[in-house]
């Protein structure tokens, strides 16, 4: 990957489109972690204004201050840079306690873990409707189109997505040739959704370099039946979560109603 090229082909890209979308700037959620830092700074590097968003939920003290330093850094290397924090965790707790409980506590906390994520999508939008900026999403390529690791209309829900072509291998590549702080290029990916220090490879079980094999594999027209050991695991993880998320990644269904009915 030539990646000075593709740093400066995204930032052209973001600046052309909002310009053309007759938008001001650009908000992001940023959470302390590898995707959040290189779509923000692309964003920063565009010279339009861009809003960085804390919005912390229960979140853990070592992702909190990733965000900060992170926040930081882009300010003392950008004059387009604003920030404010929005602490979600009173919002959370009391839609919790609004809501009744349910057996199964497992679907609970599941869909509480989305319900996180659809908080910070509401809040990014309330400051991009007050500023007319764009929200940037911070999705990247495995994520959004491998295994729709993602919580629709959650982190999902954004106006433009500069970096969901890129593997997550490429995303760190972009990271260092940014100069992206160590502390974020070091750290395990994680959700955030769960206010503890569970990694996106502890829920997933496959790495997301394993992934990024595994998508190519079945970009390739590859079978479970053609591999063994740890390849056919990882394998079948990724067709698992590449079928059963299959309705994030397609348009919304319509139902079409024949020219003979109306």
């Amino acid at each position: 990957m030539q990646t000075g090229k593709v740093v400066d082909y995204i930032v052209d890209w973001l600046k052309t489109y909002a310009i053309s979308a007759r938008c001001k700037g650009f908000v992001i959620g940023v959470s302390g972690g590898i995707d959040s830092a290189v779509a923000s700074t692309l964003c920063a590097r565009t010279g339009l204004p861009l809003l960085c968003i804390e919005m912390p939920i229960h979140q853990g003290a070592k992702q909190v201050t990733r965000a900060d330093r992170h926040i930081d850094w882009l300010q003392n290397n950008f004059d387009n840079v604003s920030r404010q924090a929005v602490s979600l965790t009173s919002v959370f707790d009391q839609l919790v306690t609004a809501l009744p409980a349910v057996e199964n506590e497992e679907e609970r906390f599941m869909s509480l873990a989305n319900t996180r994520a659809r908080l910070r999508m509401t809040t990014l939008y309330y400051f991009a409707a007050l500023r007319n900026y764009l929200v940037a999403g911070t999705g990247n390529k495995v994520e959004d189109f491998g295994i729709g690791f993602y919580t629709k209309y959650g982190d999902g829900g954004v106006d433009l997505s500069p970096i969901a072509d890129l593997l997550k291998t490429e995303v760190y590549e972009l990271g260092e040739h940014m100069g992206i702080n160590e502390d974020i290029m070091n750290a395990a990916p994680t959700d955030g959704l769960w206010g503890d220090d569970r990694t996106d490879e502890d829920q997933i079980g496959a790495s997301y370099p394993e992934l990024e094999w595994a998508m190519d594999m079945d970009d390739k027209g590859k079978t479970a039946d053609d591999f063994t050991g740890r390849d056919r695991v990882v394998f079948e993880i990724f067709k698992r979560y590449n079928q059963a998320n299959r309705h994030k990644m397609i348009p919304i269904p319509v139902c079409e109603i024949p020219a003979e009915l109306m």
